[in-house]
């Protein structure tokens, strides 16, 4: 058994646990009352999330099928990762315009091995069961993979979105890409699942495997999917979190293999509002727990910063160790606080705190005229063109405390700034 105790909830609780920040939930009711059945029997859940391990290397972003995934470990259920090897083999467009290329079975196996020693940063290992989709589907056979074809129609299969598309505008769909979402509605099948997981993409899929289970006499698993996490670059737009997914190639990512000072140092960089997000969807803090904090930090009784710092702390601890996260924590406020800043040779520009334990960053580079005024400041942090002390600074809310600092405003304009 693992070291961590459960959480004690009643089923409602649990529900609003798991799926906060869902997209779909087929069907709520079913999810309830299976809840309620593993509430009164003591029998847990089983729940399946699929992963093609042709892309090990994981970000923050992935995090949130694990962070789901979790939460349902924290009230007692079976988690079951299941890495689809056999699945890999064959390839799937996911929501892309054309396949994916299908591995080898070496590098699938090379490939599992990386993702298994990075999703233990988040999931119980002694509550998670890996899973191999070959256990069942290498012993299908010709004849088998013949009669699970004819359980769906070409026309049902062109009303996944994107081989609708591909097909509408005359672009090749190869037949073996019609048998991945059966492949995958059959692993439910195997697995007896109550509840698969998946992203937004995923949800044809995960609809196949729910008809399949009722065409074989079984009670049809809840299908959850969940939002694709925006980057660090995001921000709050006409009251809605806006921006491109996070991506490496964006430069807008955290990977939870960087070390602990640059989840932390990352994450301090984001605006306040898509702190609130990044909270409800990826940490371990519950919703009234969460609804307080904001409260407090409303009332103005707790500091954004604080709360930001306590984010990216839980972030840090999360993929490394708590002491860890604590000297990433340290490391961060001592560059940001100090006294002196090296770099004497740029031009010292003081600017007063009137009495004010803080000043707004963007009215401090509009006073040492960096920027022509205060909202052309916040909109250059918006877009990532200022950093402080070497750490680039998104929040156009951003205050700094009295000290000395390095500030750098896009690519040819520095200062030192006194604040005092």
């Amino acid at each position: 058994m693992s070291d961590q105790p459960l959480r004690k909830a009643t089923p409602q609780e649990q529900f609003d646990e798991v799926t906060r920040g869902t997209v779909d939930l087929q069907v709520p009711e079913e999810l309830k009352k299976k809840l309620e059945r593993s509430y009164s029997t003591g029998k847990p859940l089983v729940i399946k999330a699929g992963f093609d391990p042709s892309r090990p290397d994981l970000h923050l972003g992935h995090s949130l099928l694990l962070t789901r995934m979790r939460r349902f470990q924290e009230f007692g259920h079976q988690v079951i990762f299941l890495i689809g090897d056999f699945t890999a083999l064959i390839g799937d467009p996911s929501g892309k315009n054309a396949a994916r290329p299908p591995l080898t079975r070496d590098e699938v196996k090379t490939n599992a091995l990386t993702y298994q020693e990075q999703v233990f940063k988040v999931l119980d290992g002694q509550r998670t069961q890996v899973r191999f989709n070959s256990e069942w589907l290498d012993k299908l056979g010709t004849e088998g993979m013949i009669r699970l074809a004819s359980r769906y129609s070409v026309q049902r299969m062109l009303e996944r979105d994107d081989f609708k598309k591909r097909y509408r505008e005359e672009r090749s769909i190869s037949l073996h890409e019609f048998l991945y979402p059966l492949l995958q509605g059959y692993d439910s099948v195997a697995l007896k699942a109550d509840v698969e997981l998946g992203a937004t993409d995923q949800l044809f899929n995960l609809l196949v495997g729910r008809q399949l289970m009722k065409e074989e006499g079984m009670e049809p698993q809840v299908i959850m999917t969940g939002p694709i996490l925006e980057g660090l670059d995001a921000r709050l737009v006409d009251g809605k979190i806006t921006g491109d997914k996070m991506s490496k190639s964006l430069d807008n990512y955290v990977g939870i293999s960087e070390a602990p000072e640059q989840i932390y140092g990352k994450l301090m960089s984001i605006t306040d509002d898509l702190m609130w997000r990044y909270y409800e969807l990826l940490s371990s803090r519950t919703l009234p727990e969460l609804a307080a904090l904001k409260g407090q930090v409303e009332r103005g009784e707790v500091h954004p910063k604080q709360a930001k710092s306590g984010f990216a702390e839980e972030m840090a601890a999360r993929f490394h160790s708590p002491e860890a996260a604590r000297q990433a924590m340290q490391a961060w406020e001592q560059r940001y606080s100090q006294k002196k800043v090296v770099a004497e040779d740029q031009p010292l520009v003081e600017v007063p705190l009137a009495g004010a334990p803080t000043v707004p960053l963007a009215k401090a580079l509009a006073e040492a005229k960096l920027v022509a005024s205060g909202t052309e400041g916040r909109k250059l942090m918006g877009q990532g063109g200022v950093r402080v002390n070497g750490e680039k600074v998104m929040d156009p809310k951003h205050e700094l405390p009295a000290g000395e600092y390095l500030v750098q405003v896009g690519k040819h304009k520095s200062a030192r700034l006194k604040l005092s």
